[in-house]
C-alpha cells in the first residue's frame, strides 16, 4: 500500500529543493520518502498548480473523462505525470489506478466509489415500475451509451480538437454562473 504523507511534508520538500541546497535524492533520504520519483512528482505538481496541487483532497471524475485520459496516455505514450499534468490532475498516482481497473478487466472499477454506498430507496421504486417504465429506462440508458460512443469516437479521432473544444465550453459555462 502507498504511504501516505503529510501536505505540510510535500510542501517543505519542495520548497528546500527551490531553495537550491538539496537535490531531489538527497532530499527524499533525508524526510524518509522512499523514492525519489515521488518527490520528483511533487514538485511539477506545485510548478504546475502551486501550493493548492500538494493537498489532499478528494476529487471525483466521470468515467468518461476517466477513458478518455487513459486512451490519451496510451495514444501519446505520455507518463502517469505527464498525463495527469495536461489534464489538471493533481495526484497522478490515481491515473496507474484507473489503468490497473482496465487491464484486470475491471471496467466497472472505474466507477467504485470507496466507503459504503448510500441506502437507496429506489429499491422499492424499481419493484413497483411498469414494463413500460423499465423499457423507457431502458432507452434512456442506451442513449446515453450512444452518446458516450459518439464522443470517445470524436476523442479518438481528433484529440487536440475535442479538447479545445471542450476546454472552451467550460470556460464558457464557468462564466456564465459567475454573473
Amino acid at each position: 500500500m502507498a504511504k501516505k504523507y503529510s501536505d505540510d511534508l510535500k510542501l517543505t520538500v519542495v520548497r528546500e529543493y527551490q531553495e537550491g541546497k538539496l537535490g531531489i535524492r538527497p532530499l527524499a533520504k533525508k524526510h524518509g520518502i522512499r523514492s525519489k520519483s515521488v518527490v520528483e512528482r511533487w514538485i511539477k505538481v506545485y510548478e504546475r498548480f502551486g501550493a493548492e496541487g500538494l493537498t489532499s483532497k478528494k476529487k471525483t471524475y466521470s468515467v468518461q473523462f476517466r477513458l478518455d485520459v487513459l486512451s490519451f496516455m496510451k495514444r501519446t505514450g505520455f507518463s502517469e505525470t505527464e498525463t495527469a499534468l495536461h489534464f489538471g490532475i493533481t495526484e497522478p498516482t490515481i491515473i496507474g489506478k484507473w489503468k490497473k481497473a482496465i487491464l484486470e478487466g475491471k471496467d466497472e472499477g472505474l466507477n467504485i466509489h470507496k466507503g459504503r454506498p448510500p441506502m437507496s430507496k429506489n429499491k422499492k421504486k424499481d419493484k413497483e415500475m411498469t414494463y413500460e417504465q423499465k423499457l423507457e429506462r431502458e432507452n434512456e440508458l442506451l442513449r446515453l451509451e450512444v452518446e458516450y460512443l459518439k464522443k470517445l469516437r470524436a476523442f479518438q479521432m481528433d484529440p487536440k480538437g475535442y479538447l479545445e473544444k471542450h476546454k472552451q465550453q467550460f470556460h464558457s459555462n464557468s462564466k456564465k454562473s459567475s454573473d
